[in-house]
């Protein structure tokens, strides 16, 4: 067992998505993957995580995940609606019950116009999608863990509900 509260809500989160037979995929932006490594640094992963796509630039999030180029034209990229985009995009795309997305700012400078630290996630499930928007403070590395964080938790409280 590991004492790092993450890995310790990754591994929770997949224990209950494995109970359930159900599966979680991953779209990444400012996160860079690391939503991915978390959920994989867990023994047994692969009874629920079943892929992941960083969409870094975004051209990958409109060409991988389907996200409209209308939608980013009208609300950006660091916005709830692209999160929810990119959450649905990856849950279809690959194929899992739930897709989980990741945008924001990490630093170090602001984009978008919106400040480092502005952050949305989005949980899309057969039957619904919750979002967040969080004001994360700290260096790069702080905010993508706290977004990763962040995700993993919405997604447990909705499999708690």
């Amino acid at each position: 067992m590991t004492n790092d509260p993450g890995q310790a809500l990754a591994r929770r989160v997949l224990e209950a998505l494995a109970r359930r037979g159900e599966s979680v995929a991953t779209a990444e932006s400012l996160t860079g993957g690391l939503l991915a490594a978390r959920l994989t640094d867990v023994p047994g992963a692969s009874r629920s995580f079943v892929g992941g796509v960083v969409s870094y630039a975004t051209r990958v999030k409109v060409s991988a995940l389907g996200v409209p180029e209308a939608l980013v034209e009208e609300h950006g990229v660091i916005s709830e609606e692209c999160a929810v985009a990119m959450a649905q995009g990856v849950r279809t795309r690959i194929g899992a019950t739930w897709g989980l997305a990741t945008t924001g700012v990490a630093g170090p400078d602001s984009q978008e116009g919106r400040p480092v630290g502005t952050v949305w996630v989005a949980v899309a499930g057969p039957e619904r999608v919750e979002t967040a928007l969080l004001a994360l403070s700290g260096d790069r590395s702080a905010v993508r863990q706290a977004s990763c964080d962040e995700v993993l938790s919405v997604l447990e409280g909705i499999l708690d509900a």
